[in-house]
């Protein structure tokens, strides 16, 4: 059973979405050290999902229409207000990808709180949370096990995210060009509104 959970898990996280676009450009605009600061908001957010499986907090936010709806379209908003700004600063002069990652202090908790943001808005961590998880944790669930497997959730997916940011960032020398950057982040960018537009609105 847990060699399937892990499996599941980790299909679950190589799916297409707002994750990995989120990622995308945090490592290519950013470089590694702020994606990396990112994966550790998105693997926060899972255990949170997690949690309130195990306490039944889900269940009683997904069940509630309008709760569920401010949810999303909190977690929405987010998403476009940040492919909003990486728009904006595409059109704008872009200075050259550094050959190292020097991100501050600031940079880093600016992408923790942005991965635990996103990731709390997405509605497949919360569908997963509710439908899937449960289903795992066996006929008898205890908040100790349920959490346990949030936990190892986190971990799964963490591991993908890592393994997408080395991938990426092994390519970041081909994108040094100004107008290079200038397309990916109007790509990333417009990618993340219409993310997080589809989400706010329940597309």
């Amino acid at each position: 059973m847990l060699v399937t959970f892990v499996v599941t898990t980790w299909l679950l996280a190589m799916l297409p979405g707002v994750g990995q676009a989120l990622m995308l450009r945090q490592t290519l605009l950013h470089g590694p050290g702020v994606a990396v600061a990112t994966i550790g908001g998105t693997a926060t957010g899972l255990v949170l999902w997690a949690t309130a499986a195990a306490a039944g907090v889900s269940a009683v936010v997904l069940a509630n229409p309008l709760a569920y709806r401010v949810l999303l379209a909190l977690g929405g908003a987010f998403l476009a207000y940040v492919g909003l700004r990486t728009l904006w600063s595409a059109t704008r002069s872009t200075p050259a990808l550094p050959t190292t990652d020097r991100a501050g202090g600031a940079d880093r908790r600016h992408a923790y709180l942005a991965g635990l943001a996103t990731n709390l808005g997405n509605p497949k961590a919360g569908v997963f949370a509710l439908s899937l998880l449960p289903r795992f944790v066996g006929a008898d669930p205890s908040f100790a096990s349920t959490v346990a497997l949030g936990l190892i959730w986190s971990a799964v997916t963490a591991a993908w995210y890592l393994l997408f940011v080395m991938l990426v960032a092994r390519g970041r020398s081909l994108v040094t060009r100004p107008w290079m950057q200038r397309g990916i982040g109007a790509l990333s960018g417009a990618v993340l509104v219409v993310l997080g537009v589809s989400i706010a609105v329940g597309i």
